[in-house]
């Protein structure tokens, strides 16, 4: 599964607008989807004038979610167990 393809898979079509960064039917993060797809050819100006984009998660429990990646909570990488800096 290429998550930057051009064309969508036909699994996003029945995805749901998840307003919390999260699976709504599990809860699950985006990091356990089991394939994701970002819709980087229709992108939209926020009022900042910055890009976004819609990115789909097809979760582990069967779910299809998409949220908007302005939506993607801040991740501190310095917490995570494979953490190692050079």
């Amino acid at each position: 599964m290429d998550a930057f393809a051009s064309l969508a898979p036909e699994w996003t079509n029945k995805a749901i607008h998840a307003y919390e960064f999260c699976c709504p039917s599990c809860r699950s993060s985006s990091l356990d989807a089991k394939k994701v797809w970002l819709n980087r050819r229709s992108p939209v100006l926020t009022e900042d004038h910055r890009r976004k984009w819609q990115e789909f998660y097809y979760c582990h429990c069967g779910s299809v979610w998409w949220a908007w990646s302005s939506d993607r909570p801040p991740k501190d990488i310095s917490n995570r167990s494979d953490y190692n800096p050079t």
